[in-house]
């Protein structure tokens, strides 16, 4: 059952192939079919670049939901993230240590191979964030464990939101003491700055942590270094000009949200029926904005199916980059965020997560760059993208790489 067109099917959109290598499908809804009506799966596929930006800089007809509206708990706790103490302890621990955890990362590699899929972009969000919490050593991997499972459980598949909901009550469990501690003895820690705020309804709980954490996006960085390494790896004249300078591998990582950004789609509702693109949708009416189509619009980018590195059309498209003269957002597709209402550099406040995002996989990539010598793919080795499950992360899972390493 679904819209009838000659092209595309609903059930393609969620196959297996579409999971592998979704642009194909993708951009036959883009050419054709802009706001597809998918009745099997009760949403409007909107592809556009400018449809898309629309939608997200529209917050007066459509809305994002939490995480905790996905588990149908949304009155579980409080998402303190904009609080300025939280955020000023998140930026202030991310760039404190962003370079030492990458350094100790390759420091267990072996002295001339490793997967830079698992032992690297996928280990170092979680590292990072266990010291962003300034969590014990001891305790990281069970951590991060408990946190990729209530992550996975805001997915439509019934044992991971089982399995995910069990693994937010650990976390709960988790915080209880440490909150207690910190507010106890207080550092410069992103738990201890929970615990000093004064919140109108009250104080931070267990639970105010274990949201906040939840709430809270890796995706982009897990995905983007793995993403932009993968690319960079089997593009060898891109990887030359990357590795040349800081302000180049910046673009590289820019262009790897462009052209595999490891967030195919986001999900908006209608917060009331509202007329858009020739349709009428409805109240609740699910919209999943495709940044896999929009980012590879051929109407905003040349050749948009190429990786380039310093590509000219993505100047002034930095995703969350504030507004164009238009109205329409002037870039946030790439990470599928709404646009910033703050300066790029704001005085009374940390810069954007997306931009320290960016910053920290920068400082990463740096690191492999100066620590691998003569790094390269193993021979014969044939890395792809693809999501683990449908609607999670579109990403390479193994990277077997060739180097010397510097210690």
């Amino acid at each position: 059952m679904g819209e009838s067109t000659e092209k595309v099917k609903p059930a393609q959109l969620i196959s297996p192939a579409y999971r592998r290598d979704p642009y194909p499908l993708v951009e036959v809804l883009r050419e054709n079919y802009p706001c597809f009506r998918d009745w099997a799966s009760n949403c409007y596929w909107v592809t556009q670049y400018n449809d898309v930006t629309s939608i997200y800089a529209d917050d007066a007809n459509f809305e994002s939901r939490s995480k905790l509206w996905y588990y149908g708990i949304e009155d579980f706790g409080r998402d303190l993230r904009d609080e300025i103490p939280v955020l000023e302890a998140q930026a202030r621990r991310i760039d404190g240590f962003a370079e030492s955890v990458a350094n100790d990362l390759v420091d267990e590699f072996d002295a001339h191979s490793a997967n830079l899929a698992t032992e690297f972009a996928a280990r170092y969000p979680l590292e990072l964030l266990a010291k962003v919490l300034d969590l014990p050593a001891g305790d990281v991997g069970e951590f991060a464990g408990r946190y990729w499972r209530a992550q996975r459980g805001t997915s439509w598949e019934p044992t991971l939101q089982v399995d995910g909901r069990r693994a937010l009550d650990e976390l709960v469990d988790y915080f209880e003491a440490l909150l207690q501690a910190r507010r106890a003895s207080p550092g410069d820690d992103m738990i201890s700055a929970i615990a000093g705020l004064e919140l109108a309804d009250g104080p931070a709980t267990a639970r105010d942590v274990a949201v906040t954490v939840l709430e809270g996006d890796h995706q982009t960085l897990h995905g983007a270094l793995a993403n932009m390494w993968f690319l960079l790896l089997t593009h060898h004249d891109e990887f030359t000009k990357a590795a040349s300078e800081p302000r180049l591998l910046k673009l590289a990582y820019l262009e790897t949200l462009r052209h595999s950004t490891p967030v195919l789609s986001a999900q908006r509702f209608a917060r009331h029926e509202v007329e858009r693109f020739g349709r009428l949708i409805p109240e609740g009416g699910l919209m999943i904005c495709s940044a896999a189509a929009a980012n590879r619009d051929p109407r905003i980018f040349d050749d948009p199916d190429s990786f380039v590195v310093d590509r000219k059309d993505l100047c002034q498209r930095e995703p969350r980059g504030m507004y164009r003269a238009d109205g329409l957002a002037s870039g946030v597709t790439f990470g599928l965020g709404k646009p910033s209402k703050h300066p790029a550099v704001p005085e009374d406040r940390p810069r954007s997560l997306y931009a320290i995002t960016r910053d920290t996989a920068v400082t990463a990539s740096s690191v492999l760059l100066e620590r691998l010598e003569g790094l390269k793919l193993e021979p014969g080795a044939t890395p792809y993208l693809t999501a683990l499950l449908l609607g999670e992360m579109h990403t390479c899972w193994k990277l077997p790489v060739h180097f010397n390493k510097r210690s």
